[in-house]
């Protein structure tokens, strides 16, 4: 068994990717367990002496923030917020990302200002190690005071209530207490909050789609290459000179990798007829470089958002001060995942404009990728489908941040809408791999009409490996069973992280 310690040390997105990969269990290290009791104790103190409405510890939330809690009644309001706030609906959030929520949500409470006790973590780290992943639903976050209502949910197995997801069935949070002899946590003075402010739901969903777009960034640059030689592209817009006066990163990135995936072929070594590609295939390093170099700024996003204190409020034992502010308010994340959006729709885009190229009938290549086309409708509509999802990615790729609602009486007046920009962010991305899943069966197809010559060594093997689950088309089938082969491929691809994140 392979152990991650959570602590202060910076989290990278390539420690959460081996974490999962790894299938690593948590631990504190012995530093954040003195710093979490430590601010424990200070809290406790602090609530002895202390008579003044501190909020959210001894008052109400949002708008009943002047309202005063006594002292025996400190447990029973963190229980009832954690109650009250359990309002999610719509669907289930996927598992990976519920223990994503986990991961984070333990990391950012071991910094020591949260005033959460030693027991609440450990217990979230037992759900972790356990595989015990909280139901949590998609829709009831507005993404500013915390994620209130997914968090709810990821917290109330704490003290008995709601539902998990354990090996394979939804069980009450109670049979799980029973099963593993362990008592609910009574929860203490502030730990709801520093359970329920926080932006692990946004976060959660941020890594996930990072890790996810980084592999089809990469992987669109190897399907472009696919196609480029399938289209009999030119290879001229793709040398370093044309980059280096121009020399955004992502653009030079991308060049590299497609004047390596076609190193070697005699198909772009070959004269051409033509003059100039079409855009979607000569201006590959312009459009996925932007993409690359987006990402680049949503991982600076992300990357610092889940290594800080989220919640609120925020204490500071050693200088004395227990300070309420706005580190819950997911606008940094909501700008992000709204650019992300944007950036991956592109990739999309101009992959559905490739495969539209490659089925025209143009160069030498038959109408719709296929022998006796009339007879055969080939290839036609899977670029239908490529077309109705980047249309679909258009619309899911508005900006969520550009709105905001009021809430709790005027008290949070300005909202991020961050979790509307994850959930529309995994649906886009999602879809994204499908479009590429389709632009890979479709160049497929078209470079075996280029035999005898071939592509270069590293994609036909690529090919190789393709072909064992997505046989070439020699008449009409049902297409649909060969897309979601072409999918399942992609998923089950293993990328090297130095390959992703170079």
């Amino acid at each position: 068994m392979t152990i991650h310690y959570i602590s202060n040390q910076v989290l990278e997105l390539t420690t959460i990717q081996s974490i999962i990969t790894e299938q690593k269990q948590l631990q504190l290290s012995d530093e954040a367990v003195t710093r979490v009791t430590n601010c424990r104790k200070y809290l406790d103190e602090k609530l002895k002496t202390e008579d003044r409405p501190i909020y959210g510890i001894n008052t109400g939330f949002g708008s009943l923030y002047n309202v005063k809690i006594s002292k025996e009644n400190l447990t029973k309001l963190q229980e009832n917020l954690v109650m009250s706030h359990a309002c999610g609906t719509g669907d289930e959030v996927p598992q990976d990302v519920v223990k994503l929520m986990l991961l984070l949500k333990i990391q950012s409470l071991n910094y020591g200002h949260s005033g959460c006790q030693l027991e609440t973590i450990t217990r979230l780290i037992d759900f972790y190690n356990n595989d015990i992943l909280p139901v949590v639903y998609t829709q009831g976050s507005l993404g500013a005071s915390g994620d209130l209502a997914p968090l709810a949910h990821l917290a109330l197995p704490l003290i008995g209530k709601g539902k998990v997801n354990y090996k394979g069935e939804v069980v009450d949070s109670k049979t799980i207490l029973d099963t593993f002899n362990w008592k609910p946590v009574a929860l203490q003075s502030k730990e709801g909050l520093a359970l329920l402010n926080g932006t692990q739901f946004m976060s959660a969903y941020g890594v996930h789609l990072l890790l996810k777009s980084y592999k089809l960034s990469y992987l669109a640059d190897l399907i472009g290459s696919v196609s480029i030689d399938a289209f009999d592209g030119r290879i001229e817009p793709f040398n370093e000179l044309v980059h280096i006066v121009r020399p955004h990163n992502g653009q030079l990135k991308t060049a590299a990798n497609v004047r390596e995936f076609l190193n070697g072929s005699t198909i772009i070594e070959q004269a051409k007829q033509h003059v100039q590609d079409p855009y979607s295939f000569r201006c590959i390093p312009q459009v996925h470089g932007a993409t690359k170099d987006t990402l680049a700024f949503v991982l600076k996003t992300f990357k610092t958002e889940i290594n800080s204190v989220t919640d609120n409020p925020n204490i500071f034992s050693e200088e004395d001060e227990i300070i309420s502010g706005g580190n819950f308010h997911g606008q940094p994340l909501a700008l992000a995942l709204d650019y992300l959006k944007i950036a991956m729709a592109e990739l999309g885009n101009i992959s559905e404009r490739r495969v539209f190229q490659l089925v025209s009938g143009l160069r030498g290549l038959p109408a719709f990728l296929v022998n006796n086309p009339g007879l055969n409708s080939g290839f036609m509509i899977p670029q239908y489908t490529a077309a109705s999802i980047v249309s679909a990615n258009k619309q899911l790729a508005t900006p969520a941040s550009i709105d905001s609602i009021v809430s709790s009486n005027g008290q949070e007046d300005h909202v991020s809408m961050g979790a509307n920009a994850a959930t529309q962010a995994y649906t886009l991305v999602n879809n994204v791999e499908r479009v590429l899943a389709i632009e890979l069966f479709n160049a497929s197809q078209a470079l075996q009409f280029r035999a005898p010559l071939k592509s270069s060594d590293f994609i036909e093997s690529f090919l190789h490996a393709y072909r064992v689950e997505v046989p070439f088309i020699e008449e009409d089938e049902v297409l649909h069973d060969d897309i979601q082969a072409s999918i399942a491929f992609i998923q089950n691809l293993a990328i090297d992280d130095v390959e992703l994140f170079k």
